[in-house]
């Protein structure tokens, strides 16, 4: 049977801004950016995690013909697409105070809830992105 998940994928309109968004903003790590002929691969990870990849792909050929793909980024836009991340984080304020620095747009500020705290913000595409500190189990 399956024994983890290693690649994940989320709508992005422009792999550029979004490479320097996850990577230069939210410092996750560069993992692969390679023309593959028919598309750019271009993932990224959480630092210390390279097995767990975030495939950031603009909506296109070959997986979808170009009207479909318009449609798709007007959905992207909206935030209407589903997509999602939840991020982990040692120190959720101070991720934040960080991130507010750099001129990140938060939707969320931290909040503290039973299972930790946590805060969202959307990327420069419409995205969610959720971060936080979760607490251990005891017992």
């Amino acid at each position: 049977m399956f024994t983890a998940i290693t690649q994940s994928q989320i709508y992005v309109l422009d792999q550029d801004e979004a490479r320097t968004f996850y990577v230069d903003v939210l410092g996750l790590d560069l993992h692969t950016d390679t023309d593959l002929g028919l598309m750019r691969w271009l993932t990224v990870t959480a630092p210390g995690e390279p097995g767990r990849q975030i495939l950031l792909e603009k909506p296109g050929p070959p997986s979808m013909d170009e009207s479909t793909a318009e449609q798709v980024r007007e959905l992207v836009t909206k935030g209407a697409m589903g997509g999602w991340l939840m991020l982990t984080t040692d120190d959720c304020h101070a991720t934040y105070e960080k991130l507010l620095a750099k001129g990140v747009e938060f939707t969320d500020e931290p909040t503290e809830k039973p299972y930790g705290v946590d805060c969202g913000l959307r990327d420069p595409f419409g995205n969610r992105i959720r971060f936080g500190q979760l607490y251990t189990p005891s017992g």
